[in-house]
């Protein structure tokens, strides 16, 4: 369990209730939010993270675009996008932890 697991674990330990409510309230909004399908929910949500560099959430949202079925090119995409509006710099960040993720060389 790295150091961000751990910390989730602790604020759950600590603050259960205001956790579950953030859950729920992530889950309704990404569930009945809008028309949007799971594909294009979770790349949008990879592209976020991209931008936003936030290694935790990018790396989670990656396993969820693949789990929900969106391809390596479809995710590669997404985070390219991230280039014109948040930076060149952030993209390449982002594409270096998908190819971690996927096990490139």
């Amino acid at each position: 369990m790295d150091v961000m697991e751990r910390n989730l674990h602790y604020f759950i330990s600590k603050h259960k209730e205001i956790y579950e409510a953030y859950e729920n309230y992530g889950s309704k909004l990404h569930e009945k939010g809008g028309p949007l399908d799971d594909k294009t929910r979770w790349l949008i949500k990879v592209a976020i993270s991209a931008s936003s560099q936030y290694e935790y959430a990018l790396r989670t949202h990656i396993k969820k675009a693949i789990r929900f079925g969106c391809t390596r090119e479809e995710i590669e995409h997404s985070i390219m996008l991230v280039a014109p509006s948040g930076g060149f710099p952030k993209m390449m960040e982002a594409l270096l932890i998908l190819r971690d993720e996927l096990g490139d060389e």
